[in-house]
């Protein structure tokens, strides 16, 4: 019983002082390049509004449907096919 007893405050002890060393750490400083940082994201904040705007206009690619997505590849086919056969074949 002595022995897990003095397992126990062992671990509480040391659990105490691991938590007072880490809780004692001073905060970092501040760093001046963050600040720039902070200041070049503000600034791209309405970039990324206008581009979303933009992009709105375009299908995006999971809202294609497959039949579309068949269709313009069998065009294309079609159109290399021409292509190729040239004007005197036909």
């Amino acid at each position: 019983m002595r022995n897990r007893a003095a397992w126990i405050a062992g671990a509480l002890g040391a659990a105490g002082v691991a938590y007072r060393t880490l809780r004692r750490r001073p905060s970092p400083a501040a760093d001046p390049r963050a600040d720039e940082l902070r200041r070049k994201l503000d600034e791209s904040k309405p970039l990324v509004e206008e581009r979303e705007q933009f992009e709105s206009g375009e299908t995006p690619v999971d809202e294609a449907t497959l039949a579309e997505k068949r269709a313009a590849l069998h065009e294309q086919g079609q159109a290399a096919v021409r292509e190729m056969k040239g004007p005197s074949e036909k």
